[in-house]
């Protein structure tokens, strides 16, 4: 969950997001030390009283600035293709939940039951318990059991959606008359928010996203008896 002044991501609760945090913090390293070296070289070049005729007319630093920063590229392109493939990977989902999106809420329906499914609308601030995040809160949540593959079927009836949950580093558009899949593995137990990132109209920020990743016997047991609440 996210807290006021933060400057980084949420914490990873799935091994796609921790793979994301990594890269983030490689490329960031490429970014800062590109900047020193960019920023070192425009203070000596302002601040120095020497001259060098031959430097406008040098091959060596031509092979020099046309190799580096292709070097630089390609150490951004190889993991930022892997976590690419990574996310697309859906290998033996054991559930399958269709997401729909709405003017303003969510419908879900788990497809491997026969009357599994209910709306997820969010809660409104004076019927916030304590403890409850105002317009992030659900009246119904999305429970998937821990450490289990998930396929995620995202689709809209009305306009354009975005399905995204930033600690479990997903975000799938919902758009009408598509569907578009996307997969998730939660990492640990716990209860973890999201929003529609498309800007879908007026109530736009109103249609959060909660899902809840609970061990899978109580799952099982949620699943027999599924009380839809929060």
């Amino acid at each position: 969950m996210a807290h006021p002044t933060q400057l980084g991501f949420q914490d990873a609760a799935s091994p796609v997001m921790e793979e994301l945090l990594h890269f983030h913090d490689h490329a960031l390293m490429i970014v800062f030390l590109i900047s020193a070296l960019v920023l070192y070289i425009i203070i000596a070049m302002v601040s120095t009283k020497l001259t060098n005729k031959f430097i406008l007319d040098s091959q060596e630093i031509e092979i020099v600035w046309t190799i580096l920063p292709a070097v630089i590229l390609v150490m951004i392109a190889l993991p930022s293709l892997r976590i690419l493939y990574l996310m697309d990977e859906i290998n033996d989902p054991h559930l399958t939940i269709k997401a729909m999106g709405h003017q303003w809420y969510w419908s879900y329906e788990y497809t491997d039951y026969e009357d599994l499914a209910f709306d997820a609308y969010m809660v409104p601030t004076q019927d916030l318990a304590p403890g409850q995040f105002r317009l992030l809160e659900t009246d119904h949540r999305m429970v998937i059991p821990v450490q289990s593959p998930i396929r995620i079927l995202v689709s809209a009836e009305d306009v354009l959606h975005s399905w995204a949950v930033p600690s479990m580093g997903v975000k799938m558009d919902a758009v009408p008359g598509r569907l578009n899949q996307t997969a998730l593995l939660s990492s640990r137990p716990g209860v973890y928010y999201g929003q529609c990132s498309e800007i879908c109209g007026a109530n736009h920020s109103f249609m959060p996203i909660v899902i809840e990743t609970v061990p899978l016997l109580n799952f099982m047991l949620w699943s027999t008896y599924p009380v839809v609440s929060a």
